[in-house]
């Protein structure tokens, strides 16, 4: 098992641990497939880019232990993971994933609800009278 790569990926809330070996592009996401994790094809489409980007689509098995989140933070964290694991494999990779953003991490966090208001920002209704 020397050959498989470790990386991990975050988003939002969500934490991928992703473990890449070759093979033939088997997914084992929490012991599911991955069409069957996450059934928006929008969020399967996103999580394949780095795959498509760097014509590895199909070449290796991923497992990925997805913790914490919701389904699009989960997906944005696989896509980081899986992209910094071929930058692991191969270092040539870089520049292809770095050009479409994917080698970023999203630091956006939802902001805390604040005293005195509905929400972080908005304001309880005002009555005139």
């Amino acid at each position: 098992m020397s050959d498989q790569i470790q990386s991990v990926g975050r988003r939002k809330r969500a934490v991928c641990r992703l473990y890449l070996k070759p093979g033939s592009g088997k997914w084992d996401v929490n012991g599911r497939t991955l069409g069957d994790y996450f059934p928006r094809p929008t969020l399967v489409s996103a999580i394949q880019q780095p795959f498509t980007l760097t014509d590895t689509l199909g070449r290796f098995d991923v497992k990925a232990v997805l913790d914490g989140g919701g389904v699009a933070g989960q997906a944005g964290a696989v896509r980081l993971a899986i992209a910094r694991a071929l930058v692991k494999l191969d270092e040539t990779n870089r520049k292809k994933l770095r050009e479409f953003g994917l080698l970023t991490r999203d630091a956006r966090e939802v902001e805390r609800k604040k005293p005195g208001r509905a929400g972080a920002r908005k304001r309880f209704q005002f009555s005139k009278r």
